[in-house]
């Protein structure tokens, strides 16, 4: 399995979010999700928001970010102003 990870230093406005979930509903191959991050086991949490996609292997994800679906989801973002995230690929066994 491949998780795309993606990370707010900020809550995004949810309404703009949302209409921005539906962009990367689009992405093929793999399942969207996103939520707020509401703690940590220590104090405040680090980032603010959680996005994720899931892919169930390598060869999906790696179709997923060639596909102009996942392309738009960057400019959608872009152009909704929502928060520059960090992003990170993960490999789970």
């Amino acid at each position: 399995m491949v998780k795309v990870l993606v990370l707010y230093d900020e809550e995004p406005d949810p309404q703009q979010y949302e209409a921005h979930a539906e962009v990367c509903r689009r992405v093929p191959g793999g399942t969207f999700r996103h939520g707020k991050v509401f703690g940590s086991p220590f104090g405040d949490p680090t980032h603010r928001y959680l996005a994720e996609w899931e892919f169930p292997d390598e060869d999906a994800f790696k179709a997923a970010t060639r596909s102009e679906e996942f392309a738009a989801t960057g400019t959608d973002a872009r152009e909704r102003g929502l928060p520059r995230p960090n992003v990170q690929f993960v490999a789970l066994d």
